[in-house]
């Protein structure tokens, strides 16, 4: 069984991230397990993330019992930066409302951003200054690397193998089959 799986058509549109990345077919993408793992979150907070519209699969959405959703390569950023959020002390609650802003404004342009946190709170930075702004302030703040994470999972989904869209239906036929019985 492989980890990526290949689709039909183009998804990138209404992606959070869409500059700075590498290049990535966008028909491709990461089954639950893999992609939870290269976030270094459980499958249970990936699932949670998705009924709840924090970080949906932008290649493919789960359509029922048996189906696979399929994560971009820019869908396990986010959910990374998320767990990284989680990490500082931030609350779901804020950095939903961070995620939301950042899609409002269509902030494209990965590689150039910090993503900062005084725990409670998120930050961007797209210059030095806004950074040194924030820490002059006295308030200790947590830095994000954005592009750092993103080499990261980058990293992580390298050895990842690529399937075909008949392998994961195949598997769903299977599954449906034996239900059946």
């Amino acid at each position: 069984m492989t980890d990526i799986v290949e689709l039909e058509g183009d998804y990138t549109s209404d992606m959070l991230f869409t500059e700075g990345l590498p290049s990535v077919d966008p028909k491709l993408g990461y089954r639950g397990i893999p992609a939870a793992a290269a976030a270094g979150i459980s499958y249970r907070q990936l699932d949670y993330w998705d009924r709840t519209g924090l970080v949906e699969p932008s290649v493919r959405h789960a359509t029922g019992s048996g189906s696979q959703r399929l994560y971009a390569f820019r869908d396990i950023l986010v959910l990374k930066l998320v767990k990284r959020l989680l990490d500082t002390g931030v609350s779901l609650q804020q950095i939903r409302l961070a995620v939301d802003q950042l899609r409002a404004a269509g902030f494209n342009d990965l590689a150039k951003i910090t993503l900062m946190s005084d725990g409670a709170r998120v930050y961007l930075c797209t210059t030095q200054d806004e950074v040194i702004d924030l820490v002059g302030r006295g308030q200790g703040v947590f830095g994000i690397a954005v592009g750092r994470v993103l080499r990261e999972v980058e990293a992580t989904l390298v050895n990842m193998t690529p399937s075909s869209l008949e392998d994961v239906d195949e598997l769903a036929a299977r599954r449906s089959a034996r239900k059946a019985v």
